[in-house]
């Protein structure tokens, strides 16, 4: 399969490009810093994820768009909404139709309570950008799903994975590696099109 992977260098995203190449797949990432790649993907194209030019360039032919951009920050606090625009707009393009995106759990949980309640003090402005990532996509006509992750680890893959689509009764942790293997099984699905599911760790 054609992956493109948006935030190839970060570091959930560099388990997504390994375990894409490992498997097979074809990967053209996405980033702004092509240096930092850690492994040779089969294609790069570097830039701001807001570039419509660019990201035309990258999801053209793609058979699934893999898309992981962190809530944005004060200088910069509509970042991830303002790229995952720029992604659909580039995909309804260039008739792409397979999105996958990622965002944290928290913007939805609500236990433990006190917890989630500090969490969206502090983290006010990338879980912001966040909800409205999600809005972004969920009004979308592509086949999309939004993956939400608990709790990232970067220790081993354990292969102990969760997938709900109603809020977890105790969040776990959940290793990137992990991630990784999830999110390539869920682009290359179709059963999960058109949802958000809650991912953690077993």
């Amino acid at each position: 399969m054609n992956v493109t992977l948006i935030g190839s260098t970060g570091r959930t995203g560099r388990h997504v490009l390994a375990e894409a190449l490992r498997r097979g797949h074809r990967v053209t990432a996405f980033t702004r810093d092509a240096a930092a790649l850690p492994v040779e993907p089969h294609a790069v194209v570097e830039g701001d994820g807001r570039d419509l030019e660019k990201m035309r360039t990258a999801v053209a032919g793609a058979g699934a768009v893999i898309s992981i951009i962190n809530g944005g920050d004060s200088g910069d606090p509509h970042r991830a909404a303002q790229a995952t625009r720029t992604v659909i707009q580039a995909m309804t393009e260039t008739g792409v139709r397979r999105l996958v995106v990622t965002t944290p759990y928290p913007i939805v949980a609500r236990r433990p309570y006190p917890l989630m309640w500090l969490l969206r003090r502090l983290l006010a402005t990338p879980y912001a950008d966040a909800r409205d990532l999600e809005q972004t996509v969920s009004a979308s006509d592509l086949d999309w799903t939004i993956a939400r992750l608990t709790r990232l680890t970067d220790r081993p893959a354990t292969g102990a994975v969760a997938i709900h689509r109603g809020l977890l009764a105790r969040p776990r942790a959940l290793t990137r590696a992990d991630v990784a293997r999830t999110l390539l099984d869920i682009a290359q699905e179709t059963h999960l099109s058109g949802v958000a599911v809650n991912i953690h760790g077993r």
